[in-house]
């Protein structure tokens, strides 16, 4: 049975619009045949719209050359380009379903890291064995970075921590000795040094036992003007409390260190501060830690008592030479004069090799020099390390161009009163004014008082 034409749908619409349904069966026309047996060629496609759809949004307009616009109507090329702003949709996963869409507000948030760009997920791109979100050279420069900063932690703490340690420990390896006297306190900083010769450890071999003060340095540090280092000879005639007038060396063989204070107050009218004992005999190890000294005599010497054999001129030596070069006086023309302007000669040379800035940098050699300069001084109780580093650099001033040396006003270096003698007069009349002018800081820089300079 042959349908009725007018229930089918039709097969072809017309572009002008819709036309009426045929009212009879001969006013249709067949699909598929031109009724001649032929069959008829299907319709032209219908044009594609001008819109496309994205999944779950409303359509987008699309340019002529497959970018987004905003507005306008156009035919879309028959191939987008990559990145024309078609969205593509997701794959489809079994079971024919689709991966639901994530809101922005539920979107885990994504880790920016350095040399990683932004947007890759936790673990995306990196390279095998490195921890997520960093990649492999952010995370060596990371280690690198925390154990350059652990090293320069470590040297900063030994900076600080080995200087505060050594200081401790050169302060209780100090021999210290009740020295100072309860006198009234005068202008500046004043130090006493005594030289003193022990017979008891053996090193000096002269006949004589026990000790002398053999060498006996006034150094003044006024508040303002030039500082001062004044040689008081050994044999200078003075007043000794409690013990009439001696040669000042017997002060040290009557009493020791404080009663020898006492007796150069009350000859400078200057109250000493710190006093400071050299023990000579252990000078020899004292160079040696500092790696010897420069010294300078301008004859030759061949000495048999002191073994010093010297040849006109400026010498490098070392511990032994040093120590005979400091004693020895029986071939010196000036004799106690001279010998007390060389011990000042080696003292500040050892000073000035203590004082080098490469030293800072041999922890050893810092140690050695300690060990060695702490086992031949004797100070007050009152003195420590930084007190006796600042003596230091005040004797480097006082020998240098800016600085006074020398000795007091002499009136009589064979002065013989009876009893004592041979010994020095300091002269009466000049010596007070002069202390005075050494505890202000009066006196011109240079040497004063002296026949010979063994400055070098």
């Amino acid at each position: 049975m042959t349908p009725d034409p007018r229930s089918l749908p039709p097969s072809f619409t017309p572009q002008a619009g819709r036309g009426s349904r045929p009212d009879t069966a001969d006013g249709v026309i067949e699909v598929g045949t031109d009724g001649t047996g032929g069959t008829t060629p299907p319709p032209p496609p219908a044009r594609p719209a001008s819109r496309v759809t994205r999944q779950s949004s409303g359509p987008v307009p699309v340019d002529r050359s497959g970018g987004r616009t905003r507005g306008g109507s156009g035919r879309p090329p028959a191939i987008p380009p990559a990145g024309a702003g078609v969205t593509r949709a997701p794959r489809p996963v079994a079971g024919d379903e689709r991966r639901p869409r994530t809101s922005p507000t539920s979107r885990a948030p994504q880790r920016v890291v350095a040399g990683g760009g932004a947007g890759r997920r936790p673990g995306e791109g990196s390279p095998a064995g490195t921890a997520p979100g960093a990649s492999a050279p952010s995370r060596i420069r990371l280690r690198k970075g925390r154990i350059a900063a652990i090293v320069a932690g470590v040297l900063v703490i030994g900076m600080i921590a080995w200087p505060v340690g050594l200081v401790a420990w050169a302060n209780g390896k100090l021999d210290h000795v009740d020295a100072l006297s309860d006198a009234k306190d005068t202008p500046g900083t004043t130090y006493l040094i005594a030289g003193s010769d022990s017979r008891a450890d053996g090193v000096v071999k002269d006949g004589t036992s026990g000790a002398r003060t053999d060498t006996i340095m006034l150094l003044q540090v006024p508040d303002s003007g030039t500082t001062s280092l004044i040689s008081i000879p050994r044999d200078s005639y003075v007043k000794i409390p409690g013990h009439g007038s001696n040669k000042i060396n017997a002060a040290y063989a009557f009493g020791g260190a404080p009663l020898l204070v006492k007796t150069v107050e009350k000859l400078t009218g200057m109250h000493v501060d710190h006093y400071a004992e050299v023990g000579f005999g252990g000078v020899e190890g004292l160079v040696d830690a500092v790696g010897g000294v420069h010294l300078c005599l301008d004859y030759d010497v061949d000495d048999k008592k002191s073994e010093l054999k010297w040849k006109a001129g400026c010498h490098d030596v070392g511990g032994k030479t040093a120590l005979a070069f400091s004693r020895m006086r029986y071939s010196d023309p000036t004799s106690d004069f001279g010998r007390t302007q060389r011990q000042r000669q080696l003292v500040d040379a050892i000073s000035q090799k203590a004082a080098k800035p490469s030293l800072l940098f041999k922890p050893v050699t810092q140690v050695k020099l300690i060990d060695a300069g702490t086992g031949v001084l004797k100070v007050d109780d009152d003195t420590n390390i930084i007190d006796l580093a600042k003596l230091a650099m005040a004797f480097k001033a006082a020998n240098g161009k800016d600085g006074v040396t020398g000795l007091p006003p002499i009136s009589d270096r064979d002065y013989r009163p009876g009893g004592v003698g041979s010994s020095v007069r300091l002269d009466p009349d000049k010596a007070p004014t002069f202390f005075k002018k050494v505890m202000n800081g009066k006196l011109k820089a240079g040497t004063v008082n002296s026949e010979t300079s063994s400055k070098g």
